[in-house]
């Protein structure tokens, strides 16, 4: 969905803040957000549940958005500029340091890390309803992802993009 190139504040400071999972979040105009917080919190807990977090491990949360699910990880890779502005805001006002945004493609960037040897123990991955690409799992793969924790509103694009999960092992 294209949003156009102009904006333009009528009333306000030009974002919304809310609370969620206990962290203070700043939504952009342009920045995605899950607008059901109840559901959010228990999707969000279960991601981290099956991620089986220990505090040990990497984790990239790959289509990071303004950092939602990311404050409780490492590395968030994002497209889109004004959410990793948010995502950075974010992380500032809820006082977590040891989070690392890049703006990138998630693809390029996994297999930046890829080339230079950088793994990955856990990537979160919320993709859009259109689903992952192809080039996007190979791209889990080459960093040798020990678990990938995909949240999904399409079934349809769940089950091609399993399929090529399968295909990667």
């Amino acid at each position: 969905m294209d949003l156009g190139d102009r904006e333009q504040i009528l009333y306000g400071k030009g974002y919304i803040e809310d609370v969620l999972c206990g962290c203070r979040f700043r939504i952009s105009p342009r920045s995605f957000y899950q607008v059901n917080p109840v559901q959010t919190e228990y999707l969000y807990g279960k991601a981290i549940e099956l991620a089986g977090l220990t505090g040990k491990e990497l984790v990239l949360d790959a289509y990071c958005g303004i950092g939602t699910i990311g404050m409780i990880t490492v590395i968030g890779v994002e497209l889109n500029s004004d959410a990793v502005k948010d995502a950075i805001q974010n992380a500032k006002m809820n006082g977590i340091r040891n989070i690392r945004f890049f703006c990138n493609d998630a693809t390029k960037f996994m297999m930046q890390m890829a080339m230079t040897g950088d793994m990955v123990d856990v990537v979160l991955m919320d993709p859009p309803r259109s689903g992952s690409t192809e080039e996007f799992i190979r791209a889990v793969a080459a960093v040798k992802a020990k678990r990938v924790v995909y949240i999904s509103c399409g079934p349809e694009t769940l089950a091609r993009d399993l399929e090529i999960f399968a295909k990667y092992g």
